[in-house]
């Protein structure tokens, strides 16, 4: 249950980052976030040009930001697989992966006042079978997010060190979201990683003390896209109510057909 629950976060990683970026490219500019999100594109698009180079493709046409209004990154999928099953793998994890490690080492080094006051149990490693477990998932992560804003509270946040810890972790983990042409290929290999994770599990303890080791990291990665997520969604219903009240937006209507 340990990948099956791995792989079921890593799909909700992805999926919430995709929505925390849709839901601010829709509030202001999208290159205005692009932007802001340079760092964490940075590191992205580095993932997916070693992932090109490693499975023998050529690397064209990527830019960390496009030349027109929206700002997005290029990075061109390889259209034909040189390498069958992990090379789609390869070009499609490693863009999550260079975030993830490059997060952890950030957090090792600068966010030790943060994950001090982290003292939620983090995401759950077992799945749930029941609905009353499903309930109980839904109330836990709450319970996380609860965590981590008490821990940003009570951490030293006029310290410049914790506010490039924070700068950094929303840029890492909103870039976790696949790039546009590759999303398809992203979710599969998330998949795919989660199957090959469990036989090399079932081989070695290695790989199982290893998942273990980095758990804590992979909750402190749901908790900050869950807590985007849930602050996008208030802004995003404030502001469409305010432009409703000013009759600004008005609510679609169907209108019937006249004969």
């Amino acid at each position: 249950m340990l990948y099956a629950a791995l792989t079921f976060w890593l799909l909700v990683i992805v999926f919430s980052a995709a929505g925390v970026h849709r839901l601010w490219s829709d509030l202001i500019k999208p290159r205005v976030v692009n932007s802001i999100l340079l760092p964490g594109t940075l590191v992205a698009q580095l993932g997916h040009v070693l992932g090109l180079l490693v499975t023998g493709h050529p690397v064209k046409d990527t830019k960390l930001m496009g030349d027109d209004e929206a700002g997005q990154p290029k990075a061109d999928a390889p259209t034909e697989q040189r390498i069958p099953i992990l090379g789609p793998i390869l070009v499609g994890l490693l863009p999550l992966v260079a975030c993830g490690v490059c997060l952890y080492f950030a957090t090792h080094y600068w966010g030790g006042g943060v994950l001090k006051g982290l003292h939620t149990r983090g995401v759950d490693p077992e799945l749930p079978r029941t609905l009353a477990g499903f309930w109980q998932l839904l109330r836990d992560g709450i319970t996380l997010v609860e965590g981590l804003v008490s821990a940003i509270l009570q951490s030293d946040l006029v310290n410049w060190v914790t506010v490039l810890f924070l700068y950094l972790a929303v840029c890492l983990t909103v870039r976790m979201a696949p790039f546009e042409g590759n999303r398809r290929g992203a979710i599969g290999a998330i998949v795919l990683t989660g199957v090959l994770i469990a036989i090399l599990g079932s081989l070695s303890t290695r790989v199982h003390d290893f998942i273990v080791d980095t758990w804590p990291i992979l909750s402190f990665t749901v908790a900050m896209l869950l807590l985007l997520l849930l602050l996008s969604l208030a802004v995003a219903g404030i502001v469409s109510l305010i432009r409703i009240l000013a009759g600004q937006e008005k609510v679609s209507s169907r209108k019937s057909p006249t004969r």
